[in-house]
């Protein structure tokens, strides 16, 4: 029986996720999910994986070849596996224990066909520090900066492979200068809006490793219309679980 902080969500009507209070996910994982968009051939890469929500909603919606999750907390693998466990579909996503720093000889080089992370959002020195190990990693540059992001990207995909990341609106010149450094050439990117009318909460870019410059800006994805109510691509994005 899962402990008082542990209880499961509902993805889909055959797939429930296991979350804590340390391992939750937001909207942003779900929509980052959505971006990258796997295709049914792809050996996938999730980087700071967490409870494994990215991997799962792969599996859910696209059916990608290979999904390997790789994630620093050992609470957070922990109920990754139990996940796959509950849901009998071991073997449908690999968890991998180990800080995505040190992925050589760990998970094999330029493998991959796409690499996403959903990274901590605060540079070192800037806000609040979380106590707990677990929320201040994830929220804080500690164990990955966007420089630790890409070099791990770098070294796990193929020539051609992509690179998709979320991030603040104000980190997108530190995306762009962290993709180039490692030979990733962003590619696109969009932003999502909470709101009509107001300025983007949240960027989704598309770096492919080794491809020539070339950028497109997509239509944003807003999430509520002027009355607050969800756009019909935000009830599809949030509520799809309830039609799988």
């Amino acid at each position: 029986m899962a402990s008082r902080e542990e209880r499961t969500e509902i993805l889909s009507k055959d797939l429930k996720i296991y979350v804590s209070d340390a391992h939750i996910f937001t909207s942003d994982a779900i929509v980052l999910a959505s971006f990258c968009a796997p295709r049914h051939k792809d050996k996938c890469c999730d980087l700071g994986t967490g409870n494994g929500i990215i991997p799962l909603l792969w599996l859910r919606d696209f059916q990608p070849k290979e999904i390997v999750g790789v994630e620093l907390s050992e609470s957070a693998i922990t109920l990754l596996n139990k996940t796959l466990e509950l849901n009998k579909i071991e073997g449908a996503v690999k968890p991998i224990h180990c800080d995505l720093r040190k992925l050589k000889g760990v998970l094999p080089n330029e493998y991959y066909d796409l690499v996403s992370i959903n990274p901590p959002y605060k540079k070192l020195g800037t806000g609040i520090v979380n106590e707990g190990e677990d929320y201040k990693n994830a929220r804080h540059e500690f164990t990955c900066t966007l420089d630790d992001a890409a070099k791990a990207a770098a070294y796990l995909l193929k020539f051609g492979g992509r690179f998709c990341i979320c991030q603040r609106p104000e980190r997108l010149p530190d995306i762009f200068s962290a993709m180039r450094k490692f030979k990733i050439e962003p590619k696109s990117m969009r932003e999502v809006i909470q709101r009509i009318g107001k300025e983007p909460s949240l960027v989704l870019v598309e770096g492919k490793k080794g491809s020539a410059p070339g950028f497109r800006i997509n239509t944003p994805l807003i999430l509520e219309d002027e009355n607050g109510e969800y756009t019909e691509e935000a009830k599809e994005l949030f509520y799809s679980y309830k039609f799988k």
